[in-house]
């Protein structure tokens, strides 16, 4: 019989059962952390404040679903317009799936409301339980006066952030001004208080509690965003070949057999979703380069090389040479271009003006000139944002006249209703006949909508 082999029992270190379920992270300073701040405040800028810009007398972005409006800035548009608004999301997805291939999960790292509301919270927990070591200190001491003030402030500021983000929220869907004042009066509708208190408490839960959760369990797209990923996709990457095998070590001290990993976990406290990123890409990297910034400070203080994780592709990790011009990206590239430029002219055509004509249920009616008549009701929209004044009239319709002219003033957004009278003024050889509605624009009389409706009358008549 040969030698037997020994077997180990390797134990798993246990881990302190009232830090299991949260991620305390360290703070760092970094190229990346400052663009980030950059580009997440310019977006919180934009979320926060239009909708208490002014735009022609009404609030700039407005999505008044009551009254079937959608405002943006000089634009309104209607339920007939969907498809514009619609052609806008499937850019917004098309982009979304050209900055994977290019970078990986970008958007989560640098965009994502998730993430970014969940850094908000985490300054918080800083400015008022102090550093990482601190936090986790105050986690496992027991209950006191302390504790207590600082828990406290900690979970009140984080229910006004979710406040304020939700009034905010609500704000584009119904008057901001009109919600703050009737929230602070006590006199808002029940509906409104009811979703003001929905996104509340969902910020609450996401941002304070859930965090990498909804990253790593809940986003379908991270479920996804790695098939769209190739050997050319710039990813957060730890370069093993450089790092391995990692050791600990003094400032200075140069051995051969270690590589540049210091082995020091800083690039797992920074970490918003808590993985090493030195074990490869993993589902809950987001790709927001916390671990860069904090890895290239240790190896400027250890005077190595930076770069030991960067963004970077698989082939160049190889050795290779990253490639920007491959299949996949130019696709989505020539795909966007073009829905762009479709959306554009979609937006060009778009009319500014709409026009519905509606028959009247009685079929027809002989005047005293023995000749019949039709009735129809025309419905005109004012799409634009100035008051418009619409001429009524048929269009080569040699059979027919209007029994007068018409002409309708509307205001901004304002929809029209007129009813009038199509008298025949020939006999017709068949009982139903195309008659042609035009409205123009006095204003701007190229401006022209037409609608086709039926003409009925007796044969011969």
């Amino acid at each position: 019989m040969g030698q037997q082999i020994p077997v180990v029992q390797i134990e798993t270190p246990k881990k302190n059962k009232k830090n299991s379920t949260s991620i305390v992270t360290r703070s760092y300073t970094g190229l990346f952390r400052n663009v980030r701040l950059l580009f997440t405040g310019f977006l919180l800028a934009i979320f926060f404040f239009i909708p208490w810009i002014n735009w022609n007398d009404r609030q700039s972005v407005l999505w008044d679903f009551p009254n079937g409006r959608f405002y943006i800035f000089n634009t309104t548009f209607w339920p007939q317009d969907f498809i514009l608004l619609s052609a806008l999301l499937i850019i917004c997805a098309f982009g979304l799936f050209f900055l994977t291939v290019l970078a990986g999960r970008v958007w989560c790292g640098y965009s994502c409301p998730q993430s970014v509301w969940t850094w908000i919270f985490l300054r918080i927990e800083h400015l008022t339980q102090g550093e990482r070591n601190q936090r986790i200190k105050l986690q496992n001491a027991p209950w006191s006066v302390n504790k207590a003030i600082r828990v406290f402030a900690k979970h009140f500021l984080w229910l006004l952030v979710g406040l304020i983000s939700a009034v905010t929220f609500v704000g584009y869907f119904t008057p901001i001004r009109e919600l703050s004042v009737n929230l602070m009066q006590f006199q808002a509708t029940a509906l409104s208080v009811f979703w003001v208190f929905f996104f509340t408490l969902g910020t609450y839960l996401a941002a304070g509690f859930l965090r990498e959760k909804v990253c790593t369990h809940m986003c379908p797209y991270s479920r996804f965003q790695s098939v769209m990923f190739d050997d050319s996709t710039l990813l957060v990457s730890y370069d093993a070949k450089r790092g391995e095998p990692r050791g600990t070590r003094k400032k200075g001290q140069e051995t051969e057999t270690m590589g540049s990993c210091i082995d020091c976990t800083l690039c797992v406290q920074v970490c918003p979703t808590g993985i090493d990123i030195r074990d490869g890409l993993q589902l809950g990297c987001i790709n927001c380069g916390a671990c860069v910034d904090v890895c290239n400070e240790v190896m400027d203080k250890m005077n190595y090389p930076r770069d030991l994780i960067s963004y970077t592709s698989e082939r160049a990790l190889a050795g290779g040479k990253t490639h920007f011009l491959r299949p996949r990206l130019v696709g989505y590239a020539i795909t966007l271009l073009v829905m762009f430029i479709g959306l554009g002219w979609g937006l060009s055509e778009r009319a500014p003006m709409r026009m519905d004509v509606i028959k009247d249920r009685t079929m027809f009616r002989e005047n005293l000139d023995g000749y019949y008549e039709n009735t129809y009701m025309i419905k005109v929209i004012n799409k634009t944002q100035e008051p418009r004044s619409y001429q009524i009239s048929l269009k080569d319709a040699p059979h027919f006249q209007l029994n007068k002219e018409h002409i309708l003033s509307l205001q901004p957004g304002e929809i029209g209703h007129l009813p009038v009278t199509v008298t025949q003024t020939q006999a017709l050889t068949e009982s139903f006949v195309p008659v042609v509605f035009a409205v123009h624009d006095i204003a701007k009389p190229e401006y022209v909508l037409t609608t086709k409706n039926n003409f009925t009358a007796p044969v011969g008549q």
